[in-house]
């Protein structure tokens, strides 16, 4: 009986302890790559891992910091850290594609129907602007912190 690759056999136990969720799984890498090369080393593999972990969580919370922000740059700094995680982890590149593939039907539909796509983004942008008007010319901001007390 031939004997298999190490690395192989470990990666092979572990999936099927880890079920089909995939979680904390790394993603599908060619082989040969530099990525696999990587891998290859225990702790240059696990240093890689966290690197890319942490990396992308900083993008994910820069966005989630980015909500309390007027303006439009919330989504991308999210969909940077998915994108990140996905070419490590399973878990993240299956909800990378579902965004994926959300958003390919969005475009679908926007070039079906540009008219409406096109009132509905005028209309967005419109709004955030008299949002933005509004909180300059009330001072929201201040009367907000002399509220709450800061």
């Amino acid at each position: 009986m031939p004997v298999e690759d190490p690395a192989l056999e470990a990666r092979r136990r572990s999936e099927s302890r880890a079920g089909d969720d995939g979680l904390g799984q790394p993603a599908e890498v060619p082989k040969g790559g530099w990525r696999d090369r990587v891998r290859s080393k225990p702790g240059v593999g696990q240093a890689y891992r966290v690197g890319v972990f942490v990396l992308g969580l900083l993008c994910i919370v820069l966005g989630f910091a980015l909500a309390v922000l007027p303006g439009p740059l919330t989504i991308p700094p999210v969909l940077l850290g998915l994108w990140i995680w996905s070419t490590e982890f399973r878990f993240a590149e299956r909800f990378f594609d579902a965004f994926k593939d959300k958003a390919q039907e969005a475009w679908a539909h926007a070039k079906r129907h540009p008219t409406s796509s096109a009132a509905i983004t005028v209309g967005g942008l419109a709004a955030a602007g008299v949002a933005m008007w509004a909180v300059v010319h009330f001072e929201l901001v201040a009367q907000g912190k002399d509220a709450i007390g800061l």
